[in-house]
């Protein structure tokens, strides 16, 4: 029971009847228990599996080459040599693009104007002394026409062409001979899958991962001429271009 004093204020009263309210609250409203923390997220195991390595090729014969090309020329004087390289080339461009091949096709790799020096006598410690120039212009020239490469050599020569760098030969579209050879590298790490599981007793799953590695797209290089060449015709073979695809299978097992 509460006893208020005679003469004593309403807000005398609110205070007191607020402390009893407050004193008699029950532990739960005066503190609230903290809940648990979190523990770390369960990882689950890794799932039992099997990785393999296939391998898989495929051969297509060459559709285009390649053929570099140049003219080298040599003068006392830059500009004469300048001159005679320059009228040199332009019989090889036209006689090129006589043959059926496009502008396109044909870029020039070099153009360099080095100058030809002689040593002096040690004795002297002069400097070197040009004595001359030389001219070189470099081309490549793309055939899509295999036909008509061996006719491309003999014009290269016959109209003053004095440095040949080689021929490569290459597919224009190799992704259908590649898939091929990817499909038989799936094939190849299905089939080694196989043997391992049977050996070990269990069972192939489904397929976990597959990154594939496949190797550059090399040129095959088929003929490296000298500097110096004859007239006679030059018989170029092409040769077949094999493709080779590798994939890493990982398969699950059970």
């Amino acid at each position: 029971m509460i006893h208020v004093r005679r003469g004593a204020g309403v807000g005398a009263l609110m205070a007191v009847m607020m402390a009893g309210i407050v004193l008699g609250a029950p532990p739960a409203v005066m503190c609230q228990e903290e809940s648990p923390m979190p523990g770390p997220p369960t990882r689950r195991p890794p799932e039992p599996s099997i990785t393999v390595v296939g391998s898989g090729t495929a051969s297509a014969r060459p559709d285009t080459a390649e053929v570099a090309a140049g003219l080298v020329t040599q003068s006392a004087v830059a500009a004469q040599a300048l001159a005679q390289n320059n009228a040199g080339m332009d019989r090889v461009l036209k006689a090129v693009t006589a043959l059926g091949i496009a502008d396109k096709d044909i870029q020039t790799t070099n153009v360099s104007v080095v100058p030809q020096r002689r040593q002096g006598r040690p004795e002297t410690a002069a400097p070197p002394e040009i004595v001359g120039y030389e001219v070189s212009n470099q081309v490549r020239i793309k055939v899509r026409d295999l036909a008509v490469l061996g006719r491309l050599l003999d014009a290269l020569v016959g109209e003053g062409t004095n440095v040949l760098g080689g021929i490569s030969f290459s597919v224009a579209d190799p992704a259908p001979v590649l898939d091929q050879a990817r499909a038989q590298a799936m094939a190849d790490a299905r089939r080694k899958a196989d043997v391992y599981a049977r050996a070990a007793g269990v069972k192939l799953g489904r397929v976990l991962s597959i990154r594939e590695s496949t190797p550059g797209i090399p040129r095959l290089e088929g003929f490296a001429a000298p500097r110096m060449m004859g007239a006679a015709a030059v018989p170029v073979a092409s040769g077949e271009r094999e493709f080779q695809a590798s994939v890493t299978i990982t398969y699950a097992i059970k």
